[in-house]
């Protein structure tokens, strides 16, 4: 080795050994002052904060991502996409956690000296309200989420047959909750909502089998034999038509129960019961110039009903050779006495509301039906009055027809009974005037104009109902009664409040509806309706004082526009270009 070379060597070392040294002080410098600003070279989802103390760091970070954070998210639906605006569900960032990882302090000199070790670029911290988060999405749910719907069993004549069941769809609320915050401080995209299926009580195959013991127990007649006291008899039968008008089947705890109507039974043998039977009635009320008056009872002797039903209900399993029951003339005292019906207190009109309605036949037949079975009925106190239990499952035996209905998505479809929600709509209505309990109502899933918004109810055979309880001291009479354009119902009773009012907030989060283009035979044309949640408080008054204020919120989904369309190339490209769901096949012929 030559000497020159152990000299340059030993220069080099020394460079190198103050530059170390130097290296060494300036990270020592910045380590003794790197919890109070940000290392060199650090930012929070870049924007920079190098350099800055806490309180400008975090004020950088705030204002750098305050564009971003305040940005509408898109959530992608089945048919559409709702939007929520951050700040209403309560996400936002927090910038001192965010900023806080630029200032721990490190022995590494390289972290230290950042612009030699590179920078650090750090996630900025989401900051939630759990509970304002909750609130938006069940917004976004509550437009998409649809009831899964038991398989129907009807019976027309002597015919039973069986609509499938059909799965709901619910937003999985946790999940979907959980990608909106993920979405915040990403660019905006739109978020696609977690869906999941959910399925029926009762399965398809489940109602089939029932569906068989129901055609077995109208298959063939039974005979009734009914006997007095003396020994006297008569013997009728009942015939598959009238066993099939009694009979109808009940959902409970996710099992069809079947139940005979003994009223329809007794009066499909009461010609040759009247032999021996003497008629009798309950206790009602007449509407005499707005005041009303009780029509007395009377005691008859015959076959009661509820026995009836039970005996006839018990054989229906039987071959023909068993099909045979013997029941007893007793006496029929009434339900209602006429003292009993005085006692009630049912003196004065509690409330009346008229629901209009556009004219067709199919409406006036199927509202006039549930108005007639409405009229008249008694609740005693504490009675809760189902409406689905007072008109009966919408069947043609049960007087009802075909009419338009609200089905899947919002779209208007053809069903048994369309137009009985009009009825249900005036029955509640009236009853939440007269300040009755509410028990249970559920709203059309979109929002129809003839309506008063948030105070309406519908209801579905085996799915859900509309009830309220008599909680007065006294009885509540009901009247109905129909027009070719309105059905009115009016409640008697005797007042507890002075007056019950109905004040309507103003419709918060509306969501636009959507466009489809229906290419099936069967389109029915429909104008758009808007998705909105709007809240009405009953106002109870008495004394000229506000006493007590009950909330009702309503969640309306958005109404699609239908649009009727042939089904050609040229249209399914423009809806393809346009986004618009097209319903039908997509394939032209």
């Amino acid at each position: 080795m030559r000497a020159g070379s152990g000299v340059k060597a030993r220069y080099v070392l020394i460079a190198v050994g103050a530059l170390v040294l130097i290296l060494t002080a300036m990270a020592v410098s910045r380590f003794v002052t790197s919890g109070d600003h940000a290392r060199p070279g650090s930012s929070v989802q870049g924007v920079d904060i190098g350099g800055m103390t806490r309180d400008e760091a975090a004020a950088a970070v705030e204002s750098g991502l305050a564009d971003l954070v305040a940005k509408r998210i898109r959530v992608r639906l089945p048919n559409h996409i709702a939007t929520i605006k951050p700040s209403e569900a309560g996400l936002t960032i927090d910038p001192v956690a965010s900023v806080a990882p630029a200032f721990g302090r490190t022995l590494n000199p390289l972290a230290l000296l950042g612009g030699v070790a590179g920078s650090n670029d750090f996630p900025a911290v989401t900051k939630v309200d759990e509970a304002a988060l909750e609130k938006q999405v069940a917004v976004v749910a509550d437009n998409v989420d649809t009831p899964a719907q038991n398989p129907s069993i009807d019976i027309k004549g002597t015919r039973v047959s069986l609509t499938p069941a059909r799965p709901g769809t619910a937003v999985d609320r946790k999940a979907t909750a959980a990608a909106v915050v993920a979405a915040l401080l990403k660019p905006r995209a739109p978020v696609d909502a977690v869906i999941k299926d959910i399925p029926s009580g009762i399965s398809t195959a489940d109602a089939r089998a029932v569906v068989r013991t129901a055609r077995a127990a109208i298959g063939s007649p039974i005979s009734v034999t009914a006997t007095d006291a003396t020994g006297k008899s008569v013997t009728a039968t009942l015939a598959p038509k009238a066993l099939a008008k009694a009979l109808n089947y009940t959902v409970e705890n996710d099992a069809f129960v079947p139940q005979l109507d003994g009223a329809v039974l007794h009066e499909a043998i009461a010609k040759e019961l009247k032999a021996i039977e003497t008629p009798g009635n309950n206790a009602t009320f007449q509407i005499v110039n707005d005041v009303p008056q009780v029509v007395a009872s009377t005691t008859g002797n015959g076959v009661s009903d509820t026995e009836l039903a039970d005996a006839v209900l018990a054989v229906v399993k039987n071959p023909q050779a068993g099909r045979h029951v013997t029941v007893q003339i007793t006496t029929r005292p009434p339900s209602v006495t006429t003292e009993q019906a005085a006692a009630l207190g049912i003196t004065e009109k509690l409330s009346s509301f008229t629901q209009r309605f556009p004219y067709a036949p199919y409406r006036v037949q199927n509202i006039g039906e549930a108005a007639k079975q409405v009229n008249g009925t008694l609740l005693l106190p504490g009675e809760t009055f189902s409406m689905n239990d007072t008109i009966g499952e919408r069947t043609i035996n049960h007087g009802y027809t075909t009419g338009y209905v609200v089905g899947p998505g919002g779209i208007f479809t053809e069903d048994l009974g369309g137009g009985v929600s009009t009825a249900t709509t005036a029955t509640w209505t009236a009853a939440f005037f007269a300040g009755l309990e509410r028990v249970s109502t559920t709203a059309h899933s979109i929002y129809i104009s003839r309506y008063r918004a948030g105070l309406e109810a519908t209801v579905a055979w085996g799915n859900f109902d509309m009830k309220f309880k008599n909680n007065t001291p006294n009885g509540v009479f009901i009247t109905a009664s129909v027009t070719r354009t309105s059905v009115t119902v009016t409640l008697w009773g005797t007042k507890q409040y002075d007056e019950v009012t109905a004040v309507s907030h103003p419709r918060m989060n509306v969501e636009p509806f959507p466009t489809l283009i229906d290419i099936t035979p069967k389109c029915h044309a429909q104008g758009g309706e808007p998705g909105f949640v709007i809240t009405v408080d009953r106002v109870f008054f008495k004394g000229g004082e506000e006493v007590k204020r009950e909330p009702i919120t309503t969640y309306y989904k958005p109404g699609p526009e239908v649009k009727c369309e042939k089904p050609s190339k040229a249209n399914l490209a423009a809806a393809a270009a346009n986004g618009v769901t097209v319903i039908g096949p997509t394939t032209p012929p």
